[in-house]
């Protein structure tokens, strides 16, 4: 070989390496800037010790109202699930209250019913059953099961205002069509069914499962 070539081939071999480690380096870089985030971050997980702006006045003020409600009536105390549907579909309105810490654990987005309209302009609620509405009140959050939505969860219905919800099939679950974070839009409306993306039902899964005692689910206008 060619003192020349044989010179180029060494200088090829030692830079080997370092292209390798380059190219591993730039590709993992690309996809945590770029790709699928991780569920904590699409679902907005928070730290129990500070709470992001979203933590409103009114929201503190339902979780002390919901503190006071588990206490009197044997709920799980240490956590609860509150809906402020005053705010636009596309923000964060679904709240995992952690009520000891009084902090927000978890937010997200989620669905209200349609009434059974192509697309309800503003908000109706309803407790009549086959409304298509969202009811507004308490619930408690039932047992799981596998259905039409895949992994759901049933609720009754603890007020006037949404004591059917169980003969109404009013439950939680998810749908891919209601994304993991924020947007600018409105997202899909459901049938009167609080339903969350698929990050954030996953989430709720080991909470919901692993509590002894029932959990409240609270849905709000004012």
């Amino acid at each position: 070989m060619h003192p020349t070539h044989s010179t180029t081939v060494m200088k090829i071999f030692r830079l080997l390496p370092v292209v390798i480690i380059a190219f591993f380096a730039i590709s993992w870089f690309s996809k945590t800037r770029t790709g699928e985030k991780p569920v904590r971050d699409q679902i907005q997980v928070t730290s129990a010790a500070t709470n992001p702006p979203s933590v409103t006045k009114k929201l503190k003020d339902k979780a002390i109202a919901a503190k006071q409600f588990t206490e009197r009536k044997g709920y799980n105390e240490n956590i609860c699930v509150l809906i402020d549907m005053s705010l636009p579909s596309g923000k964060n309105r679904f709240f995992v209250y952690n009520l000891q810490k009084d902090s927000v654990q978890a937010r997200g987005l989620v669905a209200h019913g349609n009434c059974f309209e192509n697309w309800l302009e503003g908000r109706r609620y309803s407790n009549v059953v086959g409304s298509g509405c969202t009811s507004l009140g308490k619930y408690k959050i039932g047992l799981p099961y596998t259905g039409k939505f895949g992994y759901s969860y049933k609720l009754h219905g603890l007020d006037t205002t949404n004591n059917n919800a169980f003969e109404r099939t009013v439950v939680l679950h998810s749908h891919s069509c209601v994304p993991s974070g924020e947007i600018s839009d409105d997202i899909c409306q459901s049938n009167g069914c609080p339903t969350v993306s698929p990050d954030m039902l996953a989430v709720l899964k080991p909470i919901i499962n692993n509590s002894r005692k029932p959990i409240l689910l609270w849905i709000y206008d004012k």
